[in-house]
């Protein structure tokens, strides 16, 4: 095969420096070798330069010198599309000869042709083109920003919700009342008459070496309490002594109840990464940002969710006076808790027009079940389908056989169960009956939300213990939220949950009044001996009682039950768990719950739901590897009846205990009354993993202030949601007084399947959303390749004119070295949008005056690195846009 020749002309940079290529011959076996050695000098070249403008622009040079590098860059850029073209162009001559005659006769080049070179498209078989078209796109600010708005725009697309403005006033106005009812319910009144509670400490509560956070200074060690003479007084009074990483500091205990919270993060881990710094606060000021932004980003979400839910509408449950007969049948006479939970549901399922989303908080035996059966009654009268959902099949089993009895004196009403207990041919049944709508009410576990049970018309969804549900389930349940009634049962309900309630933005009825006839549930805390279970179950058994034994895992339950056999000979016992046949694991609950069974070794599986009346003591080992909520809810599984009950939590040894596990068990033991499910989650919120609340990607940003303050801004952020308000306009309106002449090279444009259809649809998904918009340039690369550097600019011009009308701002231009744009936005909305801007250059350049946002550039820029300048500006900015309320 010939050699192929390419040739180069010698060049020289304006700072003296020269490099120059000869004419090369080379062998034609190596030409991705010198395309190599090429590509290394352009890069050595553009590295050399790049650092010269960096040096420029941070020494303050006359602007001359400057100018010369800005040419010089220009040079080397042609130089480098000269370079590629001449690259292409070999790539593309080196197939076509390696090839034989068949091959180019088969793909219609019966001799050697001459190669087009198109910018833009890889070269076949060049995996060093892929490979530096992949870089190029990875440091391409396009390619950037369509990954930050695909990572924003992942998890809100589902409820993103259009509205007028008239519209969105009148929501955000109901948002903001139910919500303020939230954090009145949570904080309580000035005097303390209402029960709350505030996040910032009472510095007589620390102790030595614990850490503290100060709002304006940071991280720090407490130290102690002492009393000091002030400056300019003879009077000592106390200060609060504080120490950080490079000195100590005093505070007066009075300005100490204003400013001071515990550090506690959201693992066991309470130690921080490191002390802040007096005499450097701009670190702790950075990373109080950094949380103030995250805060104002789960605000946000939490908005469209609720406008989202407001905004879905059915029409109302019609009054029936079937309901009066069947709420008369229930035997006992309901608390004053219970009798307003049951006007509260009635009202969300007859007045309103919304779906009901309502939590019904409740202590174990106080009346939970109840509720949720009048309003299955309720929703079953008028024609429409019921779920009740339960984790377990135990839970799912006790739900099935409570409503069949109550549901009994209605043989229309027909109940069906859906479980692992039945067989294949039954399943199908079952499923087949759901969609044909024979069944009114289906209760079962999270088989009942797989893909393959379709319902007729399902009007209610009750969920019993939310929090035991894995991540796809818990995603399945809020799907539909949005189109029927939801009712969710809990004891002790996840964080989220109760947050949610407690700010506002979901219903809630709270029973916390025991019926009269129960006994509270005396608690032994204390470490594991033998001689301390076996009087436990002796006790028990010599009242004519059953024991519940619960260990953490399936693992050691055999030993346990060796142990047990050999000191209670004769006594009837049995092991259940998740991992057991059905049959079996039926056939063990069955008898456990007919009396048969004394004693049942078993794991968590039995902590929901499960109502044994003559079950009357409990034995949790391991105490330390549950969860709060767990304990509180395996505790629950005793004292259904008058008699007093015991619950025994058994722990190795304290020295083996985190912090957390301590504190857990601590706050367990002071909740002994009845009723105090409600307040221990609140307990809970601050001892449990935070990511359990509002999901991981916030851990981190709790780690920097730790959780009391974060939750403190939060509630701020909450009480002030309109605050932050930003109003998009029209793309139409958006006036870009840049003037870029973009031609495509006629090459680019033989390319294009269709180029003017193809212009007009980039024009139309940048009018639409930058969401469109980034998905045509994303097609656009996927199928044409990356483009050339006119239709680039082209593209900035509509990214530009799409965050422009994102952002609120209506005009673009500049004078001189000044770029202006017009904004209707408050200056509390502009602070926040400059707070979320992670380049230092951009944030320090940008002011705000009126109803303008202004940048001071070092000199005049030629149109195209303007709009480059104004692009990657409005990309900092549009960044801000998941902490702004978008209506």
């Amino acid at each position: 095969m010939a050699a192929i020749g390419v040739s180069l002309s010698s060049f020289s940079l304006s700072e003296g420096e020269s490099f120059s290529l000869s004419k090369l011959k080379y062998p034609s076996s190596s030409p991705c070798k010198w395309i190599l050695e090429r590509e290394t000098d352009f890069g050595r070249l553009k590295k050399r330069n790049s650092a010269t403008m960096k040096a420029l622009y941070t020494e303050g040079v006359l602007v001359h010198k400057l100018s010369q590098s800005i040419i010089a860059s220009k040079w080397i850029l042609e130089r480098k599309t000269s370079f590629q073209r001449t690259k292409k162009c070999i790539l593309c001559k080196w197939n076509l000869v390696r090839e034989n005659p068949l091959q180019r006769a088969k793909k219609g080049h019966p001799e050697p042709v001459k190669a087009v070179y198109t910018e833009g498209v890889s070269a076949p078989g060049s995996s060093m083109a892929v490979q530096r078209e992949k870089q190029d796109s990875e440091s391409d600010p396009i390619s950037i920003l369509n990954e930050r708005i695909q990572r924003e725009n992942s998890n809100r697309a589902n409820f993103r919700t259009a509205m007028d403005s008239e519209e969105a006033e009148k929501y955000i106005q109901m948002v903001k009342q139910q919500q303020q009812r939230g954090l009145q319910k949570l904080k309580g009144d000035r005097e303390g008459k209402l029960e709350g509670f505030s996040y910032k400490v009472d510095p007589y509560t620390l102790k030595n070496g614990d850490y503290i956070v100060h709002k304006k200074v940071g991280i720090g060690r407490f130290a102690g309490i002492k009393y000091d003479v002030p400056k300019g007084s003879t009077q000592p009074i106390e200060y609060v002594f504080i120490e950080y990483a490079d000195g100590m500091a005093k505070l007066p205990v009075k300005q100490a109840y204003r400013l001071l919270y515990r550090y506690n993060l959201p693992n066991e881990t309470r130690k921080p990464r490191t002390l802040s710094k007096l005499n450097d606060t701009s670190t702790w000021e950075k990373r109080r940002i950094k949380g103030k932004i995250a805060v104002q980003k789960m605000v946000v979400d939490l908005m469209e969710l609720y406008l989202h839910r407001l905004k879905q509408k059915r029409s109302p449950y019609p009054k029936n006076p079937a309901v009066s007969e069947f709420t008369s049948q229930f035997p006992y006479k309901p608390t004053p808790d219970q009798e307003q939970a049951f006007i509260d549901v009635e009202k969300d399922l007859t007045e309103r027009e919304t779906p009901m989303d309502r939590l019904i908080c409740g202590d174990v035996g106080f009346g939970k079940t109840e509720v949720a059966l009048r309003a299955i009654f309720c929703v079953v009268l008028a024609g429409k389908q019921s779920m009740v959902l339960a984790p377990t099949i135990v839970l799912a089993k006790q739900h099935f056989n409570v409503i069949s009895e109550r549901f009994s004196r209605y043989p229309e009403i027909k109940v069906g169960l859906l479980s692992r207990f039945q067989t294949k041919t039954e399943k199908e049944e079952y499923i087949a009956m759901i969609k044909q709508g024979l069944l009114d009410i289906i209760v079962g576990t999270h088989a009942l939300l797989g893909n393959r049970v379709v319902y007729n018309n399902l009007g209610l969804l009750v969920v019993d213990e939310e929090q035991r549900f894995g991540v796809k389930q818990k995603e399945k349940i809020a799907s539909f939220k949005t189109s029927v009634d939801v009712l969710t049962l809990s004891a002790t309900p996840i964080p989220r949950t109760l947050y949610l309630a407690l700010t506002g933005f979901r219903d809630a009825s709270l029973i916390s009044t025991p019926p009269p006839e129960r006994v509270p549930i005396k608690t032994h805390l204390s470490s594991y001996s033998e001689e301390k279970v076996i009087s436990a179950i002796e006790f028990e058994l010599a009242r004519g009682g059953q024991v519940f034994y619960v260990l953490p895992r399936i693992k050691g339950l055999e030993e346990v039950m060796e142990f047990l056999e050999q000191s209670f000979a004769g006594v009837s016992m049995a092991i259940a768990h998740g991992k057991q046949y059905s049959k079996q694991l039926e056939d063990t609950m069955e008898k456990f719950a007919q009396g048969e069974i004394k004693i049942l070794l078993c794991t968590n599986i039995v902590e929901s739901g499960l109502d044994i009346q003559n079950a009357n003591t409990i034995i949790v080992q391991d105490v330390h590897q549950f969860g709060l909520a767990q304990l509180y809810q395996l505790r629950g599984r005793v004292g259904r009846a008058d008699k007093e009950a015991h619950a025994h939590l058994f722990y190795p040894d304290k020295t083996v205990l985190s912090d957390d596990a301590l504190e857990r068990l601590a706050a367990l033991e002071e909740c002994r009354d009845l009723g105090q499910g409600f307040q221990l989650a609140e307990r809970d919120m601050g001892i449990r993993g935070f990511g359990n609340i509002f999901g991981e990607q916030q851990t981190g940003d709790v780690g920097n202030v730790g959780i009391d303050l974060f939750f403190e801004m939060l509630f701020e952020s909450l009480s002030k949601v309109e605050e932050h308000r930003l109003v998009s306009i029209p793309y139409r309106t958006v006036q870009l007084d840049i003037e870029i002449r973009t031609h495509l090279s006629s090459e680019y444009i033989h390319h294009l399947d269709n180029p003017i259809k193809l212009i007009d649809g980039a024009e139309k998904a940048a009018e639409k959303d930058i969401w469109s918009l980034m998905q045509f340039t994303e097609q656009l690369r996927h199928q044409y390749g990356k483009e050339p550097h006119p239709m680039e600019m082209l593209l900035k011009k509509l990214y530009v004119k799409r965050m422009a009308a994102d952002l609120g701002i209506s005009r673009i231009y500049t004078m001189g070295k000044i770029v202006v744009m017009t904004a209707n936005i408050r200056k509390k909305v502009f602070r926040l949008m400059v707070e979320s801007m992670t380049s230092d250059t951009f944030r320090n350049s940008l002011v705000f005056d009126g109803n303008q946002i202004k940048a001071e550039l070092l000199l005049e820029l030629p149109s195209e690195q303007l709009l480059n300048w104004v692009f990657q500006c409005l990309a900092e900015l549009h960044a801000s846009l998941p902490a702004l309320v978008k209506y």
